[in-house]
């Protein structure tokens, strides 16, 4: 099949791994889009378990996105999500869909999935062709 010019922009099936204890979608800037400040990944959260372990920070923005994973009824969330946030560690439960925005160097985490009744999805969007933390 001939090349088009913009196939360039299309990623088909994106990578899918195993993170932990939950599987993973990841799409990124440094291997998929040319270097692009841009990084998803989406994770299909079914049982509870620990994400992040330790507060850390990155270079980067970074915007969380939880929602229920019934895309037909987004916002059927029955889960318990703490994340903490700032260097004192100030702890959030998130109920019910959120968004976060996770400024460049904040201190962040951990993030512990403490009750998962029903499937939830977590997308975590990061303004960096690459994660790295500090």
């Amino acid at each position: 099949m001939a090349n088009n010019k913009y196939d360039k922009y299309f990623v088909k099936e994106p990578i899918l791994t195993r993170g932990g204890f939950f599987p993973v979608v990841v799409a990124n800037g440094a291997q998929h889009f040319d270097g692009a400040e841009f990084s998803l990944r989406i994770h299909y959260i079914a049982e509870p378990g620990i994400l992040v372990k330790e507060p850390h920070s990155h270079d980067f923005e970074q915007f969380y996105f939880f929602i229920g994973a019934d895309l037909s009824n987004i916002k059927e969330f029955k889960a318990e999500v703490e994340f903490s946030l700032g260097e004192e560690c100030e702890k959030h439960i998130i109920n019910v869909p959120t968004a976060v925005r996770v400024p460049a160097g904040m201190v962040h985490g951990p993030m512990d999935f403490k009750r998962i009744e029903k499937p939830i999805i977590f997308i975590d969007t990061l303004l960096s062709a690459q994660y790295a933390t500090r």
